[in-house]
């Protein structure tokens, strides 16, 4: 069984046990989240929402909070001696997806 769950603007497709990493949540590594916003539910007998399932969750547990690797932003406009360097990092959430209610 999977389900389609929207968290941080985007949309994920999630199994049991998988572990993911989303935009960051607020909590400490450790704690237990529930997504109320599940899109869909697929398996034998998949069931859509329009645009939410009613009564339909997905739990989780957070298993870490980090930041992404460093991506560089470089800015040029050639010959005119305009240069811009920066650098940033993405935070994210860890989860590990430990069950699927209907």
């Amino acid at each position: 069984m999977y389900a389609v769950i929207k968290t941080g603007g985007k949309q994920y497709r999630v199994t049991e046990g998988q572990k993911l990493r989303v935009e960051k949540l607020p909590g400490n590594p450790g704690d237990a989240l529930k997504f109320e916003e599940v899109l869909m539910v697929g398996g034998d007998a998949p069931k859509f929402g329009q645009p939410l399932l009613s009564g339909a969750s997905v739990s989780a547990e957070i298993t870490g909070q980090d930041r992404a690797k460093k991506i560089i932003v470089f800015k040029l406009r050639r010959r005119k001696n305009y240069r811009r360097k920066q650098g940033h990092r993405q935070p994210y959430t860890e989860l590990k997806i430990t069950g699927i209610k209907v």
